[in-house]
């Protein structure tokens, strides 16, 4: 499981930050949702050094998101992006024949 104070996040900058120091993401990671689906994409192979919070293959990551109310409303496009995009790194891996890698929690 991983728990993210929502209330850190207050734009695109603090996001891509956020995200990237609870994931423990690689250098280059290129601070776009695109890059963020990658590496995300990737939790179940800790070879591919995308992520330093790794599942086991066939496992499912609760991502905990604590103040997700004040999140929503004062960030409504990073809030979009991150239910959209977490379901888009779940799809892929579904439709590869594998079980999600994400699960969201929140209370908005």
């Amino acid at each position: 499981m991983v728990r993210l104070n929502a209330d850190l996040i207050t734009d695109w900058p603090t996001f891509h930050s956020v995200f990237a120091q609870a994931f423990g993401f690689p250098a280059f990671y290129g601070r776009n949702m695109d890059a963020w689906v990658d590496c995300l994409g990737y939790l179940d192979d800790p070879s591919a050094e995308m992520t330093s919070v790794h599942v086991q293959s066939g496992q499912t990551l609760a991502l905990v998101i604590d103040n997700a109310q004040g999140f929503k409303l004062r960030c409504p496009d990073q809030f979009a992006a991150l239910v959209e995009c977490a379901a888009y790194v779940n799809w892929r891996v579904i439709n590869g024949g594998d079980p999600p890698l994400l699960a969201l929690a929140f209370n908005v």
